[in-house]
């Protein structure tokens, strides 16, 4: 097997896990619900297989940086940011499936009177999630701006790919810090979704490229 292919391959896999998390991710209102014991435990095992995707993901843009290398350095730029971005979605991914259930643990042990500290420990927590996913957005989008860019100048790949990215970057970083896209588990699931077109397409033309089809 080719690194092309193996490369492909990841880009593929770390990103349906990741669409699988997000599918299944409970709400807020689920995690309120009478069933929110079981939904913790769910938010466990989401959060569980996006952290497993995260190194996943990060095997299939080196390959793809591999693919693109160039001069001019812009595919290594890349994936130093992706590397960043995905340090920060790691982040986000403990704090709200490691170490909430740990908080809700104790709170639910406390009931009625557990101290305000344990709340403002949630809040806190959640403020933690808010903020990794934000860089995340915002570093993985420039990433795939920069991996676009790298697609436009070297026609490695098919020039849609790249021009779709260069749209998609910028787009998403505007409508997340403009605030017509909140980062909750429904504009996050948008955000990746839109992530997720242009990763599973540079996988999929990695594939090709193994087999000696054009891109």
């Amino acid at each position: 097997m080719t690194d092309d292919r193996k490369g492909g391959i990841a880009l593929i896999t770390g990103m349906a896990g990741t669409i699988i998390t997000m599918a299944l991710h409970p709400t807020g209102q689920d995690l309120a619900s009478g069933h929110a014991a079981s939904m913790m435990q769910l938010n466990v095992a989401v959060h569980t297989l996006a952290l497993v995707c995260v190194p996943i993901l990060f095997l299939g843009a080196l390959g793809l940086t591999q693919r693109l290398a160039s001069p001019n350095r812009l595919a290594l730029s890349g994936l130093v940011l992706f590397g960043f971005a995905e340090v920060a979605v790691m982040i986000a991914a403990a704090a709200s499936g490691l170490i909430t259930p740990g908080l809700f643990h104790h709170m639910s042990e406390a009931g009625p009177t557990a101290p305000d500290a344990w709340r403002a420990a949630m809040t806190l927590t959640g403020h933690l999630n808010q903020a990794f996913a934000l860089i995340f957005t915002v570093a993985s989008s420039v990433a795939i701006v920069l991996w676009s860019a790298a697609i436009l100048k070297s026609s490695a790949f098919a020039r849609a790919l790249g021009v779709y990215g260069c749209i998609l970057g910028p787009l998403t970083i505007l409508s997340v810090l403009s605030g017509h896209i909140r980062l909750n588990v429904h504009g996050f699931g948008l955000v990746v979704l839109g992530q997720a077109i242009w990763f599973v397409t540079a996988g999929v033309l990695l594939c090709r490229q193994s087999l000696g089809e054009p891109g």
